[in-house]
């Protein structure tokens, strides 16, 4: 789009273009409808807000400020650059995660399979050799029980995990559950680096964006606030947004958080000084995105060495409780 109306393509065509060529037919139907409407008359902007499943606020806002300012064209080259960006970190985000969780899924396949089919005939083997009152080591004890109640009640666990999972993912979309888990998660010692990178750069790129298409500071905030992607940064950008309301400059309210780093509010600082607050907050955007990068790969080659030894541990735990018994037992037949 942000191509075919920087080249002179009216908008009608330029939408009836990426009608025709998109494979998604959900997205089909989204823009057969918006043809209609602005057809009809109607503002592209007011078009793209009926369908807020497909184009949130901060589309509706940027699109609205460009048709007003005689922008759109640039307005669009903007919102593609966002989208780009955005793109990039979730997927470097889910390919950080996917060996990984490759790893995690592995192991615990790997475990139910020895629990459930090896160790009990090792099991039965060992009590043929020592009789039905051997004493076993501990360890062989234990995981001799967790064998025997996955063998036997082991679909026990598939309901109850379910269960937790719904009633998880419920807590989860409550406003309570979220507020506590985004908090939460802000204080795990690894993950809480990233997430604040990401929610600092989600917001110098949306925040930038909208400044830059000319919409007012305060509409700006609390657009900019429903993507950063975490509560917390969320509440605290709208009481930012209160508070600019009040007079107060930006880049005071923002240091105060303390949810953002020194450098975001001095960069604010010189933004508001010089009239050069989207320009600003791009430079800003483009380095925390590097940094994203920088740690995503840093937690990356963190995680796979970590998950590869508990999958060796796992499995010399129980290497450990079928070779004990057999020492024991070779030791009493030689005596």
């Amino acid at each position: 789009m942000s191509a075919m109306v920087s080249a002179g393509v009216p908008l009608l065509r330029a939408l009836s273009s990426q009608h025709d060529h998109t494979d998604s037919p959900a997205l089909k139907a989204v823009l057969g409808d918006i043809i209609k409407d602005v057809q009809s008359g109607m503002q592209l902007a007011d078009a793209l807000g009926k369908h807020p499943a497909t184009f949130n606020d901060v589309y509706v806002n940027m699109v609205r400020a460009g048709e007003a300012g005689g922008i759109l064209d640039d307005i669009l080259r903007r919102l593609a650059i966002q989208q780009e960006k955005s793109a990039g970190i979730r997927k470097k985000i889910k390919g950080a995660m996917t060996y990984p969780l490759v790893l995690l899924v592995i192991t615990i396949m790997a475990f139910l399979v020895l629990m459930v089919f090896v160790i009990p005939q090792i099991g039965e083997m060992i009590k043929g050799f020592g009789g039905e009152d051997a004493e076993l080591p501990a360890l062989t004890q234990v995981m001799l029980s967790i064998s025997g109640f996955l063998t036997t009640k082991g679909y026990l666990l598939i309901p109850v995990l379910i269960a937790i999972v719904y009633f998880l993912r419920r807590w989860l979309n409550t406003t309570a559950g979220k507020h506590t888990f985004h908090r939460f998660v802000l204080k795990i010692p690894a993950i809480s680096s990233i997430i604040q990178k990401v929610a600092v750069a989600r917001f110098a790129r949306t925040f930038s964006a909208l400044m830059g298409s000319g919409a007012a500071v305060l509409e700006s905030l609390e657009v900019t606030s429903h993507s950063v992607g975490n509560v917390v940064y969320e509440e605290a950008l709208l009481k930012a947004a209160k508070e600019v309301e009040n007079g107060k400059n930006l880049s005071t309210i923002i240091e105060k958080t303390g949810l953002f780093p020194p450098i975001v509010s001095q960069m604010l600082a010189v933004g508001e000084e010089t009239g050069q607050t989207d320009v600003v907050l791009v430079k800003v955007a483009d380095f925390y995105e590097e940094e994203v990068d920088v740690a995503i790969d840093s937690i990356g080659s963190i995680i796979e060495p970590v998950m590869i030894v508990l999958m060796g541990g796992m499995v010399g735990l129980i290497a450990a409780s079928v070779m004990m018994p057999i020492a024991g037992l070779s030791t009493s037949i030689k005596q």
